[in-house]
């Protein structure tokens, strides 16, 4: 059963949406509304996801940022993260006002991430593509991916482990380290049909 109602999900995505572009145009954090749905404040991890419309999935991504572990209320971690994915995200410049039309935006919410125990080897038979997105850990250094990456990219288990390794800034072969830690979590996905537009809940599998 999902833990986001549909509902739940469309009113993050306008959030996300309303943070982005007053953040853009005016400089201000809006705070969450009086309507905020009670379930809303519990504490969840969240990304957000900004897409360039009519952009292939591998020239998409426009700029993603979130907390992956339950730290914010979730109304307020949406807020948060889509602030930064606009403007904070290192590998973009800032988004600009005359960009919000063309983006989509996407809200994953996540579970807490669960340790994947047992002998490196066997990781790759203990995620499935689809269901789980992964955070590597090793050292000073971390990488995660969303559940919907490898979709996008055709990733099987062990691509999907060695990319997640180089997005930690690793070796692609990390993961059978014995003193590095593998993670996984599920995220229930919501996303914008177009700009501006209906919300969604994304299908993983």
């Amino acid at each position: 059963m999902p833990r986001i109602k549909d509902e739940w999900g469309e009113f993050l995505v306008r959030l996300a949406r309303r943070a982005i572009e007053e953040y853009v145009r005016n400089g201000r954090t809006i705070k969450p509304p009086e309507d905020t749905p009670p379930e809303l404040w519990e504490k969840m991890g969240v990304f957000v996801t900004l897409n360039r419309r009519h952009a292939p999935p591998q020239t998409a991504l426009r700029g993603c940022i979130g907390f992956p572990l339950p730290i914010y209320p979730l109304v307020e971690a949406t807020i948060k993260a889509a602030i930064y994915a606009a403007v904070n995200d290192p590998r973009f410049p800032p988004v600009r006002e005359s960009e919000l039309n063309d983006l989509t935006v996407e809200v994953s919410v996540l579970t807490p991430p669960e340790l994947i125990e047992g002998p490196p080897e066997e990781k790759p038979r203990k995620i499935k593509v689809g269901r789980d997105g992964l955070i590597i850990e090793k050292g000073i250094y971390s990488g995660l991916l969303l559940p919907q990456v490898p979709l996008e990219w055709g990733w099987d288990e062990e691509e999907f482990l060695a990319q997640t390794c180089w997005k930690a800034g690793l070796p692609p072969d990390c993961w059978l380290d014995e003193d590095t830690k593998v993670y996984r979590f599920t995220a229930e996905v919501f996303e914008e049909e177009y700009p501006k537009g209906p919300a969604r809940r994304k299908p993983l599998v």
